[in-house]
């Protein structure tokens, strides 16, 4: 039985991760769970799961859930959510967390000799030489939980020592595939909410509909396979049934291909180097037919392309790029800018940051404070 604890899992992906979990109770057992405010659903985690340890994101829950649940042990915050992550009964924690907070808890869980699940962008995003480097030294497993970046991970292992030429890293396109730049104009949060493959929380579909999602994942993919971002090549792919591929040398390509289920690399991280028969939807070729391929166009979706500019410049520029993202697309989401103008903030951003050298997760921590202070100044200022 491998111990399981879920940072975030009363989420997307942490509830599929429960899920997984619930359909193999002879392999994994869960020993820790957090959430943030969704605590009527976190309740009947609670009291289904019986994990040891939990944490919430404010006092009052924290105090109404001990007691209802005196035999388990529940911390609160930002604080609790660090101490859970490096003292759960765990071999494995499952990083479901949302956006930058997920980084001081994956620092705390790998400082405390966890293998670790990753499903945070952010993470390796703003914090990829720290985090690689932690990882390196405590020896533990880091494995993705991305479809794409476990697809990745899956097509090495036949490298067998042999050279990579390039990572291809495939995008369904999202929403508004084919749109030029006066259609997305017009789009509306209904309609970018509405993805065409993949179930997923809010933030991380409009990031697929302004292909944002993808260039954190380049970054990502850079860190997490040792890559120069030139090498990682964004394809289209619309079916989603291939999840990424890597071309070597010789020219053969290596692909995984499967139903877009997020169930799918879930299961195959958390049972890693195992499979589970129980995971999620299997695939059939003759149902699919066809599978297409286009190049992404970075002048219609200019966040891919920013996301390219961020990674070229390197150091402090990804941290900026992801937090002025993450409040764009909050501002999107509460109907204070139009979706083309998320575009318009990050770049913002980018051209008007003093680039910083990062030494520290205290360093990531205060870039990211300056850069949302800057992005909500110009918002309220400028397109208000």
């Amino acid at each position: 039985m491998k111990k399981i604890a879920i940072l975030g899992s009363t989420g997307s992906i942490g509830t599929q991760t429960l899920d997984v979990i619930q359909r193999n109770k002879d392999k994994f057992v869960v020993t820790a769970l957090s959430c943030g405010h969704n605590v009527d659903l976190f309740r009947k985690q609670l009291k289904e799961l019986s994990p040891a340890l939990a944490c919430v994101a404010e006092e009052k829950d924290a105090l109404e859930l001990k007691k209802e649940f005196p035999g388990t042990e529940i911390l609160c915050g930002r604080e609790g959510l660090k101490i859970l992550a490096a003292q759960a009964d765990a071999d494995m924690e499952v990083s479901a967390l949302l956006g930058m907070m997920g980084i001081e808890p994956v620092l705390a869980a790998i400082e405390a000799g966890k293998d670790i699940a990753f499903a945070n962008k952010e993470t390796l995003v703003a914090g990829g030489s720290l985090v690689m480097e932690a990882v390196r030294r405590k020896g533990v497993a880091f494995l993705p939980v991305d479809s794409e970046h476990s697809a990745i991970f899956q097509a090495l292992r036949a490298a067998d020592g042999n050279s990579v030429h390039k990572i291809i890293l495939t995008a369904s396109g999202g929403p508004f595939r084919g749109f030029t730049a006066k259609e997305l104009a017009s789009v509306t949060k209904a309609q970018a909410l509405k993805h065409p493959n993949w179930s997923m929380g809010a933030k991380i579909t409009i990031d697929s509909a302004t292909m944002m999602n993808k260039g954190l994942e380049v970054i990502e993919a850079s860190w997490l396979f040792d890559t120069d971002p030139a090498k990682i090549e964004v394809v289209v792919h619309p079916q989603s049934a291939i999840h990424s591929a890597v071309e070597f040398e010789d020219g053969s390509i290596i692909a995984q291909i499967g139903a877009p289920d997020m169930r799918i690399p879930i299961a195959y991280a958390l049972a890693f180097p195992d499979r589970v028969p129980d995971a999620g939807k299997k695939f059939s070729f003759f149902d699919l037919g066809t599978m297409t391929f286009e190049k992404p166009d970075l002048k219609v979706f200019k966040c891919l392309a920013l996301a390219y500019s961020a990674i070229e410049g390197g150091r402090s520029y990804p941290i900026v790029l992801n937090a002025a993202n993450e409040e764009a697309v909050a501002a999107f989401l509460a109907d204070r800018i139009s979706f083309t103008q998320i575009a318009d903030v990050v770049e913002e951003a980018l051209n008007d940051h003093i680039v910083t050298v990062i030494t520290s997760l205290d360093d990531i921590l205060e870039v990211e404070r300056e850069s949302r202070l800057a992005v909500q100044n110009y918002i309220s200022t400028k397109l208000l």
